[in-house]
């Protein structure tokens, strides 16, 4: 276990992903909604959120070769890992450390199909 606080913080992709989510959740509530695909899913996020802030290494760690070009380019990530959601979905996230800290960088939050095109998966 980790003797070190750990933050979460949403960037990119999944804040924008994150962000539309909870703009259509507040719609639905407004029309008096309280159960739907998006608030399924919505928990699922907070509950990993949850479990990561306890445990950051809880997701599934993609194996290095596995890593998409796009978030080696793009965040010069050196590591990888997968949280399944709800309905298929999954969060992508990094981790980094210092002597003080350990941040939990979001950088998807996605549906099945766009996830196996990230990562160029086929007919999965």
């Amino acid at each position: 276990m980790i003797n070190k606080p750990v933050s979460i913080e949403l960037i990119g992709d999944a804040k924008e992903a994150y962000e539309r989510l909870n703009r259509m959740i507040g719609e639905q509530k407004n029309k008096g909604k309280t159960t739907s695909e998006e608030i399924k899913l919505w928990k699922g996020i907070q509950r990993s959120f949850d479990l990561i802030h306890d445990n950051p290494f809880y997701g599934r760690n993609a194996k290095k070769k596995q890593i998409p070009e796009y978030y080696l380019n793009k965040y010069d990530i050196k590591n990888l890992f997968v949280v399944d959601l709800p309905l298929f979905w999954r969060m992508i996230y990094t981790l980094e450390s210092d002597r003080v800290e350990v941040i939990a960088f979001i950088l998807d939050i996605f549906n099945h199909k766009d996830y196996n095109k990230r990562f160029g998966f086929k007919g999965r």
